[in-house]
Order: C-alpha cells, then structure tokens, then sequence
C-alpha cells in the first residue's frame, strides 16, 4: 500500500519514513503543501500522512483543495497544534483521523492501517477471503490455520488484492499502490508475483480476467497466470 507522508521537519520526516517503510508500506516524502497538493492530485495514493504547519501551503489548505477536486484518500493529520479549532479546522476541512505531536510512531502506523481498511470497507485487522486469512497487523498469511511465508512484495500485492476483494485490478493499478512512482510500467513483475502468490497460498482465490487483470473472490474456476 502506498503512503504519502508530507512532513517538512527532516528529522521526524526521516524518522516516520523508516517506521513506514518498515511496516511493509511505499512511502514517498514532501516537504511542503504546494507539492503535496499537486502529487495528492495525480498519484493514487492508499493513504496521506499530512503535516499542517507546512511552508508555500499550509496543511488545511491543502485537504481543502483535494476534497473539492473530489479526491477521497484518508488523511491522517499530523501535527504539534493541539488545541480545539485547529483540530476543527482539521476536520472540518477533511481530515479522517488526527495526532498530535510528540507521539508514539507505533500508534501512527495502527491509525494508517485502521483509515486504509476502513476506506475498504473492512471492520477487523484481519482480511478474509475463504480459506485465506491476512492479519494487516502482523503481517502474517495463513490458509486453513496454516502459515504461508510471502515476500515483502507478494505480500504487498494480496494485500491490494483483498482490499479490493471482487473488483477487478489492473496490473497498472496494482503497480501504482505497490510500487514507487519510477517503477518500470513494462515489466512483467506483477504477472510472475501473481504466479508465485497462487503456487504459495494453493487455493484458487485470485482470478485472471483476459485482458483486463485479476480478481479475488471467495474461490474460482481454473485460472490461468
């Protein structure tokens, strides 16, 4: 899942960056509203890390722009104005959640994941899809009780997948929320992932629509990858 953190401290930047990054998230860093506010408009963001004291825009007016253009991506507001009407104007602006600095780096990864799952309509940590069991929490992947062990990228892209379970996804679509904006779009990557995932999890979950790319559902025909 791809996270944009807009943070213009370069130490906390640098700091958050790493915790994402390491809870298995793409994490791209600005440093300034101007900037995110033009990147939150053309790149399709799982979720948004925003600062509200920003240089060139600040953070409200940021959230402003992108909820008038319509865009929707959960907004986690991040920042060391603690008092009523900042929050206020946070909110009433379009934040979803809100933390107010200092704070633990844990508690910020737990909200990004509770704003990403709820934005896919799911209530628990845990994402299921027949058999298959993905805990957003630990990581972990387990079919009929049994441990399956993904790579950092599969897991990545079942993530994806089951955030979006019964939609079809592109196989742009899944390189956009997985992997970094230079990422080559020509490679065939995604296919050879798709293919190991299926061998690991041997269940047959992930559905190939000619031409169009994949869907999870609960159990299909023969696929083919």
């Amino acid at each position: 899942m791809r996270i944009l953190l807009v943070e213009d401290e370069p130490a906390l930047a640098r700091q958050l960056s790493n915790v994402i990054a390491d809870a298995g998230f793409v994490v791209e860093t600005v440093g300034d509203g101007e900037e995110a506010s033009s990147l939150g408009a053309i790149e399709p963001y799982d979720a948004v890390v925003l600062d509200l004291g920003l240089p060139r825009l600040d953070g409200v007016s940021v959230l402003e722009r992108w909820r008038s253009a319509g865009i929707d991506v959960p907004v986690l507001v991040l920042t060391a104005r603690g008092r009523w009407p900042e929050k206020l104007a946070a909110f009433s602006a379009g934040a979803d959640d809100y933390v107010t600095k200092p704070f633990e780096t844990q508690e910020v990864i737990l909200r990004l994941r509770a704003l990403i799952r709820r934005a896919a309509g799911a209530a628990t940590a845990a994402l299921e899809c027949g058999a298959l069991r993905f805990d957003t929490t630990t990581g972990s992947v387990t079919v009929d009780g049994t441990a399956v062990r993904l790579t950092t990228q599969e897991s990545r892209i079942l993530e994806f997948l089951l955030h979006r379970r019964g939609r079809i996804v592109s196989r742009l679509e899944i390189i956009d929320h997985v992997y970094e904006r230079d990422f080559d779009r020509d490679s065939n990557v995604i296919d050879v992932l798709i293919g190991r995932i299926r061998r690991k999890i041997g269940v047959e979950v992930i559905e190939t629509v000619r031409g169009r790319g994949y869907r999870l559902n609960d159990m299909v025909g023969s696929t083919s990858s």
